[in-house]
């Protein structure tokens, strides 16, 4: 698929986000990932969320220009998905359900152009919902939309619209989301005294309760193998992660929650293990 146009309506301001949020837990969590002979790459995975332990098997199997994935979870689910990259130039098609709801089966369509990129998903049963969304622009600069309208009773469930602009450095996005009812404006910026790490801020702001809340954060590269990152919010939440690779594709991350504004509650801990060949 070409990545030389504008990114998809869902990356908009995820490079903030990541940053914000990616790999923040206080689970305990270990993923251990197998390559076996045929090609058939197996995830096993452990979730420990307060006395509840949840795991899951996943299976993936890439031929050519199609891709199966299976996963089945403790909670006796089973989810399918099935991936083919251009069918058609610069598409992605994607089907996938989640048994035992045979309801949930959903069937979508991606495809980026030089100077747009659109998304349709439609869901496979009687009354589906349908999902869309499109930028236009450049790798640069974009402006997007998405929507999801329920047939079943003919009503728009949700719509937002966004922009982003790119820079080598740096990226900023504004999005109008939840019908109009919130807006959220973030800024990311490379340092090279972060030794390649970054520092991001991100407001939202919802207009039905008149709440605000403001976002800091950066990360820190230690050296090639170790990073620490850290967030706080206005309403004293911080949080603080250090993650170290113990082999080019397996990592150990540590990550810890704290509430400033009432020091009496413990600190919250959460451990996650990934190891890959």
């Amino acid at each position: 698929m070409s990545t030389k146009g504008p990114a998809l309506f869902s990356n908009i301001g995820k490079k903030a986000t990541d940053l914000l949020n990616k790999d923040y837990s206080t689970d305990q969590k270990i993923n251990i990932t197998t390559n076996t002979e045929t090609g058939v790459t197996l995830n096993s995975g452990l979730v420990k969320k307060g006395g509840l332990s949840c795991g899951d098997v996943a299976a993936q199997y890439k031929y050519k220009n199609a891709a199966l994935n299976v996963k089945a979870d403790t909670e006796s689910n089973v989810s399918t998905m099935l991936t083919i990259t251009d069918i058609l130039p610069s598409t992605k098609t994607m089907a996938s359900i989640k048994l035992p709801d045979y309801k949930s089966g959903k069937l979508e369509v991606q495809y980026l152009h030089e100077h747009a990129s659109f998304t349709t998903a439609v869901g496979l049963n009687g009354s589906p919902a349908v999902d869309v969304s499109a930028t236009l622009g450049t790798p640069s600069i974009a402006f997007g939309a998405e929507a999801s309208y329920l047939t079943s009773s003919r009503v728009f469930a949700k719509y937002n619209a966004g922009v982003s602009l790119t820079k080598q450095n740096s990226s900023a996005s504004v999005i109008l989301a939840d019908k109009g009812d919130s807006l959220r404006g973030s800024y990311l910026h490379h340092l090279s005294k972060l030794n390649g790490g970054a520092v991001v801020g991100e407001v939202n702001r919802r207009f039905s309760t008149n709440e605000n809340t403001l976002t800091v954060g950066c990360s820190y590269v230690v050296d090639p193998e170790t990073v620490v990152k850290a967030r706080l919010n206005n309403h004293g939440n911080l949080g603080a992660l250090l993650q170290h690779q113990l082999t080019p594709k397996s990592s150990l991350t540590i990550s810890g929650a704290f509430d400033t504004k009432a020091l009496e509650k413990n600190p919250k801990f959460g451990l996650s293990l990934s190891l890959k060949p």
